[in-house]
């Protein structure tokens, strides 16, 4: 045992003298913290700055086997910070601050261990409530380096057994990528390049109008070039992008990249980094890739230039900020530098001849309203009012707006379609949208969906429903007066539960989402317990139901205050 040990660490260490060699400007300390699991050798299912819908992921995810139930440990001294229980999100989540400055993060967690289990029942019960956001102070939970806090689980939105873990700046909160601490991941492999796109920016907004060209890219072990292509004619003001992922050792999946790093001639124009960001920005995620392509085909092309309304800070080394002027008429020399977190680097150079006859004109648009993204934008008429808050936008925008054919059912207003849903916004806008006369009986039913019935929420107010909704779309007025659907799994009137640990539910809703459950057994309240993603709804009986004859009431409630109740009685 001894000496599986001193072979494991010696493999640890070795990977952080790796870690420590290829960030030699490393800021962060190596050598402070444990891994949050015992599983060797560590895979992960995803890396930190990963590329995902609408947001970069903020943390490492460790592969578990596929499997529930392996320790989580403490990663250093410190003390439980936070404790935070969700039906989505992280699901069972805990925080760890520790003294050098730097909290740890633990998620989709299948349980807590058992004190920490009993603190956060005892606070469940006090609150009646299963969803729990607590902030014990530094002398109520202290943990050790190596303590057993937690064991892995798939609560909450993730999609399969997993750790998500993270390191976090105590002070600032940002999220900053734990390779950096020396977690060490087996990874020799140089990240794959798989296309890259030149796009036209004589027009100074990016948008889905600006013309782009696709190359293939042909090449491996780090190595690429341009399929059947020498020299790339441009003319005017240009700008990159490029597709590539990373692989680990052993990993069947692909991964994100540390760095892209573009080159002019030898000097560096352009490089993005996942070191660390901050929560609030994470969205701008949809201005770091090309929207408009990543919406019509689900592929994430990452611009090497930067839009002027984008607030990530994960760029450095910017000359006009990634944008080219090829007007010199000079052949220009030009090369990409993708790295991972293992400092694996792949190259892929390619040469450039400006002139004046590769000039490719933009696609018209159709006049619209010219919104700076510097500032507040407005627009409204007699049936809708919209306001999109400084810092929506990350370009100008040609704004359009029309009124579109309603539904056949359930709508309470015309249709509006504010603008197209190719143009990314960084935070919600707000939206009131005129009432028809017939909702009068149903104010408190209103809400505004799109035209695929998503629920924006909202309410009513002076003669319009007001909702914030986070994406461009098509939207209108319409009502919920259905409660939410609570099917039993395996309980039933008079049904005798002994020998079986919990009762089971589905829980679900039809359009503006579940807002509350709550049961009762013998007319004080019990802890029930709710997946979003599975829509199971239970409760893990204990000795708080004795044995013999019991009532129970179970009460759902929709987000527009419909409910519904489950009445019976059972034996245990």
């Amino acid at each position: 045992m001894k000496a599986k040990f001193l072979f494991l660490s010696l493999v640890f260490l070795t990977g952080l003298a790796q870690a420590q060699q290829i960030f030699s400007n490393n800021k962060y300390p190596l050598v402070d913290f444990r891994s949050p699991l015992d599983i060797v050798p560590p895979a992960l299912a995803g890396s930190f700055g990963e590329l995902r819908p609408n947001h970069f992921h903020s943390g490492m995810d460790y592969r578990t086997n596929q499997r529930e139930g392996y320790p989580v440990y403490a990663i250093a001294d410190g003390y439980i910070s936070r404790l935070r229980v969700q039906n989505s999100g992280f699901g069972l989540a805990l925080y760890i601050n520790h003294p050098n400055g730097y909290t740890s993060v633990y998620g989709h967690l299948q349980r807590f261990n058992p004190k920490i289990t009993q603190q956060v029942k005892t606070i469940q019960y006090q609150k009646k409530s299963y969803e729990i956001d607590e902030f014990p102070n530094s002398l109520q939970i202290p943990v050790r380096k190596g303590d057993v806090i937690a064991y892995t689980g798939n609560t909450g939105s993730s999609g399969g057994p997993h750790l998500h873990f993270e390191i976090r700046d105590t002070k600032t909160e940002a999220t900053i990528n734990p390779q950096l601490f020396g977690f060490d991941i087996p990874d020799n492999i140089p990240p794959v390049i798989y296309s890259m796109y030149v796009y036209r920016l004589n027009k100074k907004t990016f948008n889905e109008f600006t013309p782009k060209q696709y190359f293939q890219v042909v090449g491996g072990a780090g190595n690429y070039k341009l399929n059947k292509v020498n020299t790339i004619n441009l003319s005017g003001e240009a700008g990159f992008g490029i597709i590539t992922t990373d692989k680990h050792n052993g990993a069947s999946g692909t991964n994100g990249v540390y760095s892209i790093e573009l080159e002019l001639d030898g000097k560096i124009v352009f490089t993005s980094s996942l070191e660390k960001f901050k929560f609030e920005n994470s969205k701008a995620i949809n201005a770091h890739i090309d929207y408009p392509t990543f919406i019509n085909t689900r592929k994430s092309i990452q611009k090497s230039f930067v839009d002027p309304g984008n607030p990530l800070t994960i760029y450095n080394n910017l000359v006009n900020n990634g944008r080219i002027d090829f007007s010199d008429g000079k052949l220009h020399q030009l090369r990409y530098i993708i790295t991972d977190s293992k400092g694996n680097k792949s190259i892929l150079p390619f040469n450039v001849q400006a002139d004046n006859k590769s000039i490719i004109s933009t696609p018209e648009q159709a006049p619209g309203t010219l919104y700076s993204y510097a500032n507040q934008n407005e627009f409204n008429n007699a049936e809708v009012k919209v306001i999109f808050p400084k810092g929506t936008l990350y370009n100008d925008l040609n704004f359009h707006y029309k009124i579109l054919p309603r539904p056949a059912a359930n709508a309470y207003s015309a249709v509006h379609q504010i603008h197209n849903n190719l143009t990314p916004l960084h935070t919600g806008f707000e939206i009131w949208i005129k009432a028809d006369s017939s909702l009068s009986k149903y104010k408190e039913k209103a809400l505004i969906v799109n035209t695929g019935r998503s629920s924006q929420g909202g309410y009513f107010e002076n003669g319009y429903v007001k909702a914030k909704p986070r994406n461009f779309g098509a939207f209108f007025i319409a009502i919920d007066t259905l409660p939410p659907t609570l099917t039993p799994i395996n309980i039933s009137d008079g049904k005798n539960m002994a020998g079986i640990s919990k009762m089971s539910f589905k829980l679900r809703d039809n359009l503006s989402g579940v807002k509350s459950f709550n049961g009762f057994v013998d007319g004080k309240w019990i802890l029930m317990e709710f997946d979003t993603k599975s829509a199971s709804l239970w409760h893990t009986f204990d000795d708080r139901t004795a044995p013999g004859k019991h009532t129970l009431e179970v009460i759902v409630t929709d987000m527009k205050d419909n409910n519904r109740n489950y009445s019976i009685t059972f034996y245990k």
